[in-house]
């Protein structure tokens, strides 16, 4: 069996990580239909995301066929797993916390996509990896200004957004790992 030769490598595992990307795409059109179902709401809900998440990308990074940048999922994964659990450990600290521990989750994710294009530039569309660090930065920047003017309208709206593009780059990613039948 050849596999793609991306720097995601490929997993049978790969439908696992279609179907975090699609409840991550449903809950950012859930909280954009129905924003009154208010914050801490959004925050609980983000942070059994960010565990199931977590819990996937350490068990690809750790299956027999782990996938070329097994590091970057292990510390995705532990990062996800930690803000996930602080998120709903508390209702009351998921509130006052909740747009920072997102602006560290999307600038990290921003960072790694730079990363990915430097490592990846021999493949023909190894620019999207830069476009998409550049637009999961300013999520990150935008939910730092956020929780800085405490603007509970602006983070919603941020949250939204932030999970539907969250689960579509992550759906796409999964494509990308799914093995090539000969």
């Amino acid at each position: 069996m050849k596999g793609i030769d991306m720097n995601f490598g490929t997993t049978r595992a790969w439908w696992v990580v279609l179907l975090v990307g699609i409840l991550l795409v449903i809950g950012g059109f859930a909280y954009w239909i129905w924003p009154a179902a208010g914050f801490a709401v959004a925050s609980q809900i983000f942070g059994w995301l960010l565990v199931l998440a977590g819990i996937v990308q350490l068990c690809v990074a750790a299956g027999p066929d782990h996938p070329k940048g097994w590091g970057w999922w292990i510390a995705g994964g532990v990062i996800d797993l930690f803000i996930g659990f602080m998120l709903v450990r508390s209702v009351i600290l998921s509130e006052m916390v909740f747009p920072y521990f997102l602006a560290i989750i999307f600038i990290f994710w921003g960072v790694e996509a730079f990363i990915n294009s430097a490592v990846g530039r021999r493949r023909k569309y190894w620019w999207l990896n830069i476009i998409n660090g550049i637009l999961l930065c300013l999520i990150g920047l935008f939910f730092l200004e956020a929780g800085w003017v405490s603007n509970m309208y602006m983070v919603s709206f941020l949250t939204a957004i932030a999970f539907i593009y969250w689960g579509a780059t992550i759906a796409i990613a999964a494509y990308e790992m799914k093995p090539i039948k000969e």
